[in-house]
């Protein structure tokens, strides 16, 4: 195993009972020193996704869980906004005439059609941000174009290009391709002094520190424009290749350790050339590196281009925050999650959390991780009430306050209100809770619902309810189906609704009795 790679190859005896951040920070003290430096990035090239998210979060989690040990701990976060535009994520594609002669420029210099913000980049790094506060993260976004204007990767660039063969070598060698397959390729994408573009232009001479270009490759979305210009690393109009853009920004915060997706921990993908670049290259001791598995949607994976999925803005309208940090800081990071917003499972998750939220000690080895994910991720719920609860009465009065009041959770149910109501306007809430009162009448079952009135009480909880169907049914020597079909009939006029018991409890048993009367009138 690399040693820069998280050892989750680890005896299970050791990770047993152990959050993912437990063992990062185990391994950390272990191999480096203090004070610990994480590093962490995103580029913006579309709105931000569930991974999109782990890339902030998943270093925020770490550092404080480092800093509960006492440890110091400084978090650099690079919004890497010099990426090229390379595609107009659907959600714009009414504004393809503004952004298609954009494709190919940098993220940071494409037009934002919108004209709320500078730049495309900076109005999606924007939207970032926002997230972070929705999920009460305090992190300092760095622009990755402002080092760039400090000179802060012309060092390395200088270096680069000092050692071109072999950094083409290492280059080759760890994304398995044929060094004289790179023979063209150059440590540097210049931007096109006449068009703005960073994808077609590439390096022809150069010296240490200045160099030639043209911008005159195709690459499928945007073609070149065919100018020749030379320029100085001192401009500061280029970005290294992403290989090794990396890699320098990890040295140049002194980067201890730094996460990232699959798609980049593969065999051949960028995280096997960067410790190479740090070792052969830079001379340093490289970051731990460790990676997370795939972020899914409804079983999905997002894609910004296609508008399949959901972005992390719209899954947050209809999930609270909580949720969301639970569901991606499960104990193990490398799994792929899941998180579906629609129908049972989302209650399901609910369910799950409140009752993590009220486990006074886990009984077992499963709840340990689960409480050990809840803590990390989460701490504290912002409401008391079960939302299946709130949901329920919510649906009975369509009245905010009155369910805040009858459940005595008046801020918890007003903080996932607007929630709610956008779930339900999705048409994500199963059929049975999609219901109003409406007192039905019936025409089967009469005799059987009089009996079970009978024995209708006042007090009686949602439990002692759904215990007195089956009880009546038994009585009456017949399945219970027809007597549950009768009284949702009378009720909400439909056959089918959420657990009887919780429903006629929560209308109230008064109340329940009148209709039910009338509904065999």
């Amino acid at each position: 195993m690399n040693k820069t790679e998280m050892p989750m190859d680890k005896s299970k005896e050791d990770m047993r009972g152990k959050h993912w951040t437990q063992i990062l920070a185990d391994q950390l003290e272990e191999a480096k020193k203090a004070p610990y430096v994480i590093t962490g990035g995103m580029t913006t090239s579309g709105p931000a996704h569930l991974g999109t998210v782990c890339e902030f979060l998943y270093p925020e989690v770490l550092k404080q869980t480092l800093e509960g040990r006492g440890k110091t701990v400084e978090f650099h976060f690079i919004g890497d906004i010099l990426d090229a535009f390379d595609g107009i994520p659907y959600e714009m594609q009414k504004y393809s005439d503004v952004l298609t002669p954009e494709l190919g420029k940098p993220l940071v210099y494409t037009k934002d059609p919108l004209d709320c913000h500078k730049s495309f980049g900076e109005h999606y790094l924007d939207q970032a941000r926002n997230l972070m506060k929705k999920l009460s993260l305090s992190i300092d976004v760095i622009e990755v174009n402002r080092l760039y204007d400090q000179g802060k990767f012309d060092p390395y660039a200088m270096l680069f290009l000092e050692n071109e063969q072999k950094t083409r070598e290492i280059v080759a060698i760890t994304s398995l391709r044929k060094v004289e397959d790179l023979k063209d390729w150059s440590p540097l994408m210049p931007i096109c002094h006449k068009c703005g573009k960073i994808a077609t232009t590439r390096v022809i001479l150069h010296t240490n520190d200045e160099y030639d270009y043209v911008c005159d490759r195709d690459v499928e979305y945007t073609k070149g424009c065919g100018y020749k210009g030379r320029a100085k690393l001192s401009d500061h109009k280029y970005k290294l290749q992403w290989r090794l853009h990396w890699p320098s920004w990890q040295a140049i915060f002194n980067s201890s350790i730094e996460g990232s997706g699959i798609d980049h921990m593969t065999k051949g993908g960028s995280a096997t050339t960067a410790p190479m670049i740090h070792t052969d290259l830079l001379k340093r001791e490289p970051p731990i590196l460790f990676k997370y598995g795939f972020i899914l949607i409804n079983g999905k994976k997002y894609s910004k281009s296609k508008g399949i999925g959901m972005s992390a803005t719209e899954l947050m309208e209809l999930v609270p925050p909580e949720l969301v940090k639970y569901v991606l800081t499960e104990p193990d990071v490398q799994r792929d999650k899941d998180i579906d917003p629609t129908g049972d499972k989302l209650i399901l998750l609910y369910n799950e959390i409140e009752r993590i939220n009220a486990l006074k000690a886990p009984e077992n080895r499963a709840d340990e991780k689960k409480v050990l994910a809840f803590k990390v991720s989460i701490k504290s719920l912002s409401w008391k009430a079960s939302f299946v609860d709130v949901l329920l009465n919510y649906q009975i009065f369509k009245d905010w306050k009155k369910v805040g009041a009858l459940l005595n959770d008046p801020q918890g149910v007003a903080y996932l209100a607007p929630y709610i109501e956008r779930w339900l306007a999705k048409g994500f809430a199963p059929e049975r809770y999609n219901f109003s009162i409406k007192n039905g009448k019936i025409t089967e079952s009469k005799e059987l619902v009089k009996d079970f009135i009978s024995h209708l009480k006042p007090g009686m909880t949602d439990l002692e309810v759904h215990n007195l169907i089956y009880q009546t049914a038994k009585a009456n020597n017949i399945s219970a189906d027809p007597l549950f079909a009768a009284l949702y009939t009378a009720l909400i006029g439909k056959e089918k609704g959420p657990r009887a018991g919780k429903l006629i409890a929560s209308i109230g048993i008064a109340k329940v009795k009148e209709m039910l009367e009338y509904s065999i009138s």
